[in-house]
């Protein structure tokens, strides 16, 4: 029987099976990238962790083992100790160690609270979220609120910062972050270090152009909100979008 010393050192050994020795296809990395974590085993996403296996197994097979052994079940192995993980070959103190953190981070994801995502179906809302990040600004910043269909937000972006009276803005950026993002709705928000939250004429242009591409691609632009101090104006509530 293999000694835990002797297993620290089977990691080294030449011969193992590492993922790079797979068929690309059965690669657990680029299944990820390909069809991401939900589609993955856990079996796969153990060996993703692990790298490689042994000199029989690749690390696909040897998770497999490993998890059969604890009736495919996450808490029960879990609940398995660092001896315990190092004693299936091509499991060394390092992998058994990366093995167990995964675990626990998992039990901790578990006791925490999902974090609430602003709801952003105002001209307010926006306001009130954006305000503390522009208010002070002495030059034009541009952002966008990328949002599911209700009105919560996923990600807010800085699209580009500009001078004094005015930011160069590429609509194509701002459509690219929604569609990475699967965001069904936007907003778009800039301030005016002026002090004055009328639109300009090229504000306007803007938010044409920015109405025109997400209706072409079916997003729905919630608003075109500019913020001047504690002031804001707001396309949606003038009803100009």
């Amino acid at each position: 029987m293999m000694t835990n010393g002797d297993k620290k050192g089977y990691d080294d050994l030449d011969q193992r099976l590492s993922i790079k020795d797979m068929n690309p296809s059965d690669r657990p990395r680029e299944r990820m990238m390909e069809h991401g974590a939900e589609g993955m085993t856990n079996a796969e996403l153990l060996a993703i962790l692990i790298g490689s296996g042994n000199s029989k197994e690749t690390a696909v097979q040897l998770m497999q083992r490993m998890l059969n052994d604890c009736g495919n079940n996450l808490n029960s192995l879990g609940k398995m100790t660092l001896e315990q993980l190092m004693s299936y070959k091509g499991v060394g103190e390092a992998k058994a160690i990366t093995i167990m953190a995964a675990c626990e981070l998992g039990k901790r994801r578990q006791l925490e609270k999902a974090e609430e995502r602003a709801e952003l179906s105002s001209a307010q809302a926006i306001h009130d979220m954006m305000r503390p990040i522009l208010q002070d600004k002495d030059v034009e910043e541009a952002w966008v609120l990328l949002m599911n269909q209700k009105f919560r937000l996923i990600k807010r972006v800085c699209i580009s910062r500009g001078g004094i009276s005015e930011t160069a803005v590429d609509i194509r950026i701002v459509i690219r972050e929604a569609l990475l993002c699967n965001a069904t709705i936007i907003a778009f928000c800039h301030n005016h270090p002026s002090g004055s939250p009328q639109p300009s004429r090229d504000d306007h242009n803007l938010t044409e152009k920015l109405a025109a591409a997400c209706k072409t691609m079916r997003i729905f632009f919630a608003d075109h909100v500019i913020i001047a101090d504690n002031l804001y104006y707001s396309y949606r509530e003038e009803g100009r979008i």
